[in-house]
Formats: C-alpha cells, structure tokens, sequence
C-alpha cells in the first residue's frame, strides 16, 4: 500500500462569515469522508476534525486554531498531510490533486 494519508479539518459549529450559505464545518468533514470514498481506496487514508474553539492539547493544533480564529485563514480548513489543500469553501478538485500528490490510490 502507499504512504498514509492524514486529512484534517479544522472548524467550529458556527458557519464562518465569510461562508454563509455553505455547510457547516462538521458537515463538510463528512461530505469530504464520502466524496474521497467513492473516488480513492480508503485504506490508507485516515480523518481527523479539529473544533478550532477547543482543540486538543497539542501545540500544533492549539498555534493554527489560533490563527485561525485570528482570521488568518478561512474555515473549515482542510489540510492534508498537514500542508493546506483548502479553506472556506473546499473545492473536490483541489483537494483530489493534492490526494494525488500524496499518493492515494484510485478505484479501479
């Protein structure tokens, strides 16, 4: 099997400003599990959703919740392998291309 894949998203319950109409944080996370799903095998590929309101007490996550609610970047946030495939409104294309840069294996 390939490198593993770690896709985060960072959120919060609010709907960012910004993002109004768009769906929530939470629902986004969701809709990227099933959007890569049905494109990749998933077998190397893990999830993880980060409230930016209370992340976990890990420096990492706890210094770009900050940022941010700093406003520094839109949220959702969706990295992948930390590096950011997107933010605000996520865009399949984008994050499927950065799927490919890492790796991820497409159904045949």
């Amino acid at each position: 099997m390939e490198n593993n894949i770690k896709i985060t998203v960072y959120g919060a319950d609010q709907i960012c400003a910004s993002c109004v109409g768009a769906p929530g944080s939470k629902d986004t996370y969701e809709w990227l599990q099933a959007a890569i799903g049905r494109k990749y095998i998933a077998d190397n590929i893990s999830y993880e959703y980060i409230d930016i309101e209370q992340p976990p007490d890990d420096e990492k996550h706890r210094a770009l919740a900050e940022r941010i609610l700093d406003d520094e970047y839109f949220y959702p946030l969706v990295l992948i392998n930390d590096e950011i495939a997107a933010e605000g409104i996520p865009r399949l294309k984008s994050i499927y291309r950065e799927l490919d840069k890492n790796g991820a294996v497409v159904q045949s």
